[in-house]
């Protein structure tokens, strides 16, 4: 049997750390989520397409809907205080390939620089090489957004290139993105490097 049958890409399971948790995205997050995103005007950032805080109803009902038609995986970040502090998704999944992107990342200021960023992609990235079975997990991430370059590499992806003129934004300017990987052969490195980051982080 391939690797990747029988294991579902589509589930949305709770994952669980030591400051940070995964739950599943639903409506009622609404509320704690436009509140997360209005922190120093998150949202305003121009490099990003993060939801305003009024419409943040509506992003939630957009990424349900993905998730129905079998596109995306969304879930709501909680800190280690309970609070609902972002967003994060499983995208572009490609079960036959046993591959995904993980993106349409954002975290509440009040919530960056704790640890919690890499505790997030330290649960994504077991979730899918080890339940899983991926071969590669992927990042992409505006040419401009140069701290969300640098947070990529610093999980231990690589570079693999630039999508020059990728996508038409908001205001009319086009996006080069930048894409990073991880391949299954790395994670064992990287799932270390990432459990010593947050060891030393958290003992602080």
């Amino acid at each position: 049997m391939p690797p990747h049958e029988g294991m579902d890409f589509l589930a949305i399971p709770t994952l669980t750390g030591t400051v940070a948790t995964l739950e599943p995205l639903a409506p009622e997050h609404a509320g704690e989520l436009a509140e997360a995103v209005a922190e120093e005007n998150l949202y305003q950032l121009w490099y990003t397409r993060l939801p305003a805080p009024e419409a943040m109803g509506a992003e939630i009902t957009k990424r349900l809907a993905g998730h129905a038609a079998g596109h995306i995986v969304p879930w709501t970040i909680r800190a280690g205080d309970g609070r609902a502090v972002g967003m994060t998704t499983f995208l572009n999944i490609r079960a036959e390939h046993r591959r995904l992107e993980i993106g349409s990342t954002w975290i509440a200021p009040s919530a960056q620089g704790t640890g919690l960023n890499t505790e997030v992609k330290l649960l994504q990235l077991t979730h899918a090489f080890e339940t899983l079975d991926c071969i590669a997990v992927e990042f992409r991430t505006h040419w401009h957004n140069h701290r969300s370059r640098a947070a990529i590499a610093a999980l231990g992806a690589k570079q693999d290139g630039v999508l020059r003129n990728h996508d038409l934004w908001r205001d009319g300017t086009m996006r080069d993105v930048v894409v990073f990987s991880i391949i299954n052969s790395e994670w064992p490195t990287v799932r270390l490097s990432l459990t010593e980051k947050l060891r030393t982080r958290t003992a602080a």
